[in-house]
């Protein structure tokens, strides 16, 4: 019988009630109020998501069937589908929705997804949402959005090789211009192609360029963009390289490339699990650096500058041509490194971690110096020329242990997967949205793999707290029926894509949290209810009569 045992290292907090503090002065909670089913199971039937607040309709990018759902949430206890934007006839799948002001923008791979996609402009008002026209622009499209101010949609062109890896097209962004009506809109690309030959350099500063025989424009695969509040600049992630590009996009230019590093997990509070074959949770130290690697990004601002919200899922490079990938226990450890190199690579340890052979041999002589991990299992909080000033640690697998003890680490198409995961990437964090209630600033973070959603109050990116974390899977029954399709009584799989609706722009006048889950199908609506503790009535008061006696 599997034994779920807990051992958690010495000085992480264990108390998850304690880290959101009723003492604290502001409180947050989610609710589920609704959930719209295609009962279409791990086919990525519902990933990204976009609101039309003026409509209150929600856009799910269905890439199973190469449309985008159309849901009414007018009453958002039970969210309808009215319609369906068919793009088949202009690719071979769709990978990304956004929506500005009755316009839908959707990003299109090709046939070939080594050939140059599409972003395609629909009539987002009334009904029938008719094609208005389409853009050429990068292979791959993988993430598309709007500037704030609407004049520019910006998608990031990934690039990604062919599994043979014979054709690798160069990553890049597409700047879209739209002022003039997207029936004339026009575009410019941001590309790499000025770090060509810089490869070295590049590798210096820590940014990978590994792509068997690739040039650093073929190696960079932009994956998730941000943008500025005044659509001048934006960030974008490179995820397996590791980097955050940022874009001019007025000039469409790259103009600068920014190493994230990587995160010691032999530091406290950067504890993990290492190990699916120990039969418990481990949550320890060990001696290896993660790459951070984010997915999802986002950005807000803060004592008037802006601030990157990363969600660091980590990604490997691994093709049929091509693959980076390894456990630990198959690498040749320097002894000096690693003294108990033979220890480290049982599997109860270090041995079943996934790492990587094209970095850590940091002398060249053939044995491994550095252990490297994908993804650092948190969010983080980054300053707008790089720097970390946040990084939430070991939370989210602590929380997860204490919570769900007997599913810790599970994957996402399986129940009873206790500690599948942590010898990749643990609960695996992937989406990100940012929302603004009342004065505070509160990241929402999507584990893709034990499921769920964390909240964290980050208004001072120097001081962040955690919230709440909310999880509607049911562990307790099979995740599929007979027929293949998702059980409805399993809640959500796989949360990939969320979109935050402010108060003001919700048909419920509260605050709402959508989340599109890639292995359920589902979309699901959360209600967020906020309190201000009594503490804070009471200063309040206490404000209002030393003024008065002012």
């Amino acid at each position: 019988m599997k034994k779920h045992l807990l051992a958690i290292a010495t000085g992480l907090a264990l108390c998850v009630n304690a880290q959101a503090g009723s003492s604290e002065r502001f409180s947050l909670s989610m609710e589920l109020i609704g959930q719209y089913r295609t009962g279409i199971f791990d086919e990525g039937a519902a990933e990204i998501v976009a609101h039309d607040a003026e409509n209150q309709r929600i856009f799910v990018m269905n890439a199973s069937a190469a449309k985008v759902d159309v849901l009414d949430i007018n009453d958002p206890e039970m969210p309808t589908k009215i319609d369906e934007i068919d793009v088949s006839a202009l690719g071979g799948g769709v990978n990304s929705v956004a929506i500005h002001d009755g316009i839908v923008a959707v990003a299109v791979e090709a046939d070939n997804k080594q050939d140059p996609g599409k972003v395609a402009f629909y009539n987002a008002n009334g009904n029938g949402f008719g094609y208005l026209n389409d853009v050429t622009v990068g292979a791959l499209p993988d993430m598309v959005t709007f500037t704030p101010n609407g004049d520019y949609v910006l998608v990031a062109n990934e690039g990604e090789p062919s599994d043979d890896y014979t054709i690798d097209p160069e990553g890049s962004v597409s700047i879209i211009d739209v002022r003039h009506g997207v029936a004339n809109a026009t575009f410019k690309t941001a590309d790499f192609n000025k770090y060509d030959g810089k490869e070295d350099e590049l590798r210096a500063k820590g940014i990978r360029i590994f792509g068997p025989g690739a040039s650093a424009s073929q190696d960079f695969e932009p994956e998730y963009i941000t943008v500025s509040g005044n659509s001048r600049l934006a960030w974008v992630a490179l995820q397996e390289n590791n980097a955050i590009a940022v874009v001019d996009i007025r000039k469409s230019k790259v103009v600068g490339l920014k190493p994230l590093g990587t995160k010691n997990h032999s530091l406290p509070g950067n504890a993990f699990d290492a190990s699916n074959k120990d039969g418990m949770i481990n949550i320890a130290n060990w001696p290896n650096q993660g790459f951070y690697m984010p997915d999802a990004i986002s950005s807000y601002r803060f004592d008037d500058k802006t601030y990157i919200v990363t969600a660091n899922e980590g990604d490997s490079r691994d093709y049929g041509g091509f693959s980076e990938e390894a456990r630990v226990k198959d690498l040749v450890l320097d002894p000096t490194a690693f003294p108990n190199a033979a220890e480290l690579q049982l599997d109860e340890n270090l041995g079943r971690l996934k790492t990587t052979t094209v970095n850590g041999d940091t002398d060249g002589d053939g044995d491994y110096d550095v252990i490297y991990s994908y993804g650092a299992r948190s969010f983080s909080i980054w300053s707008a020329k790089g720097k970390r000033v946040y990084d939430s640690g070991s939370d989210f697998e602590v929380i997860t242990a204490a919570l769900l003890p007997a599913d810790f680490n599970s994957t996402n198409d399986e129940n009873n997967s206790f500690d599948n995961r942590s010898d990749d990437k643990g609960p695996e964090p992937e989406g990100v949205a940012l929302g603004r209630i009342g004065k505070r600033t509160i990241a929402f973070v999507g584990l893709e793999r034990i499921g769920g959603i964390m909240a964290y109050d980050i208004t001072n990116p120097y001081k962040v707290r955690y919230l709440s974390y909310i999880n509607n899977r049911n562990f307790t029954v099979d995740v599929q029926l007979l027929d293949e399709s998702t059980n409805p009584e399993v809640g959500d799989l796989g949360p990939e894509g969320l979109a935050f609706i402010a108060a003001g722009d919700s048909p419920t006048g509260e605050p709402l949290l959508v989340v599109g889950n890639e292995v359920s199908g589902t979309t699901s609506i959360f209600e967020i209810d906020v309190e201000e503790s009594d503490e804070d009535e009471h200063k309040r008061h206490r404000k209002h009569h030393d003024d008065h006696d002012d």
